[in-house]
């Protein structure tokens, strides 16, 4: 018999408006699971079981005054973790720092507000790295987040607390956000959907600024239906959003688009990275390899296509990093409480001039400009996800900064490209290598059109459905 944490977003939003089960039932079951596992998954810095169960029963209320279950909005009752970046009114919020281990913030932050209005009900924060810089979560806050399928591994960054409740059953989706591949690297290593949007698709004010354009949140989950729905409640723009994108047709959803045909596409394909050597590790070719095949089989014109993007495109975006690493104002008493690669990038960004930073994105908008000639040329491109299996916890960690870097940049050569562009992107998880880890493989589309990456992944889940793989703590 299946339990509550088996069933996807959308089997649990029937079974909530059917009356099959209460909000306060599917919360109750997630907190204890939560409290039975989090220790071993370190995906929760935050669980907020008292908030959680008083928004169960107000949606349980809500559930039983509505005389049309269809009038209720749309996530009433589903619970969905916040990653601690985002802002909860109310609850800490420590972005990953021992610096900002006791902030608590007096207002939600759009994304956060959003997902209120839809009647979800926040379990909690979870786990990311120090200001969401790398690709692992590793913390002073908590323990490392692991991925379910082999916990001596990380489950990624910096989404990585998100991807872990998640795939071990302690959410049945998850709010992340992505600044250099923080959805799509999570979802790789844990075995999961995730989805980047288009640049502007997702408010991220008040607080976050859109600069660069580099970050925006997003949906990570079981199936792409269930992304969808949470990728449709945080859609939206806010006044001040300095880049936007205009909203679906009316009567359009992105959910809807998880159950159309995407029509054949014409798909390019590039094992080709910027990254100085180009290594791909041979698990991951593999994972690319079977994705053409597949997506071929399906009846999609699949071609090898030039890589657009050069080696020149590194320094710029490590620069744009650099300056991110500054963005939160730290107390000058709580320095020292900073992660060695936090202060390193810290004291990098702190060395740029104004003029570095308009030069640099002045050279990266020249250079998309010019991506964007082939880019174009297809309806979607597919690359690896990573460019190497799930890596041990303490791998990035074990040696100094500035290797560490080194090897966050041969892990993760592809996702940050389309934070570069703006496009949007999404990792699939098709393929578990012989160690039984999920290798992810990525496809990105042309700006604005996340309903084409919907629609395709749908196509391709129904053909190998994933959402039944589980790890053992499953």
């Amino acid at each position: 018999m299946s339990q509550i944490h088996d069933l996807s977003v959308g089997e649990l939003i029937d079974a909530i408006r059917g009356g099959d089960v209460s909000p306060v039932e599917v919360t109750d079951h997630y907190l204890a699971r939560i409290d039975r596992h989090n220790g071993e998954v370190g995906a929760y810095f935050t669980v907020t079981a008292d908030l959680a169960r008083d928004a169960a029963k107000a949606a349980a209320a809500a559930v039983a005054r509505a005389d049309d279950p269809l009038s209720l909005p749309p996530l009433t009752g589903i619970p969905v973790p916040i990653k601690d970046l985002n802002m909860v009114a109310g609850v800490r919020q420590t972005l990953g720092s021992a610096a900002f281990e006791d902030n608590v913030p007096l207002e939600d932050d759009h994304v956060t507000a959003s997902i209120r209005r839809a009647g979800a009900v926040i379990l909690g924060k979870t786990a990311t790295p120090e200001f969401g810089l790398p690709c692992y979560t590793e913390t002073a806050i908590g323990p490392p987040a692991r991925t379910p399928w082999d916990l001596t591994r990380s489950a990624g960054g910096s989404s990585g607390g998100a991807a872990a409740a998640v795939a071990a059953g302690l959410a049945p989706v998850a709010q992340g956000s992505d600044g250099g591949g923080s959805i799509r690297i999570p979802s790789s290593v844990c075995g999961l959907f995730g989805i980047k949007p288009s640049r502007g698709r997702i408010s991220g004010g008040p607080l976050v600024p859109d600069l660069a354009g580099l970050a925006v949140d997003g949906s990570i989950a079981r199936t792409v239906a269930d992304a969808a729905l949470l990728l449709d409640v945080m859609t939206g723009n806010e006044p001040g959003d300095m880049y936007t994108q205009p909203s679906l047709p009316p009567g359009e959803t992105f959910a809807s688009h998880a159950t159309r045909e995407p029509g054949r596409l014409r798909i390019g394909r590039t094992l080709a990275h910027p990254v100085a050597d180009g290594f791909v590790h041979p698990d991951c070719v593999a994972a690319y390899e079977d994705a053409s095949a597949l997506l071929a089989g399906l009846g999609h014109e699949v071609e090898d296509m030039a890589q657009p993007f050069g080696p020149d495109v590194v320094p710029a975006f490590e620069t744009l990093w650099y300056a991110m690493a500054t963005l939160a104002p730290v107390d000058p008493s709580r320095l020292d409480r900073l992660r060695p690669l936090t202060s390193y990038l810290r004291g990098r960004g702190q060395a740029l001039s104004a003029a570095d930073l308009i030069f640099t994105q002045a050279y990266l908008q020249i250079v998309v400009r010019a991506a964007l000639k082939v880019l174009n040329n297809y309806d979607v491109v597919l690359t690896p996800t990573l460019a190497e299996p799930p890596a041990p916890v303490g791998y990035f960690e074990e040696v100094d900064p500035p290797e560490n870097f080194e090897r966050q940049k041969r892990f993760t050569p592809y996702t940050a490209l389309y934070n570069v562009t703006g496009q949007p992107a999404v990792s699939l998880p098709l393929y578990w290598n012989s160690a039984g880890l999920p290798i992810g493989v990525m496809l990105g589309g042309r700006m604005g059109a996340e309903a084409t990456l919907i629609s395709l992944s749908a196509q391709v889940e129904a053909a190998r459905p994933w959402r039944d793989s589980h790890p053992a703590i499953w």
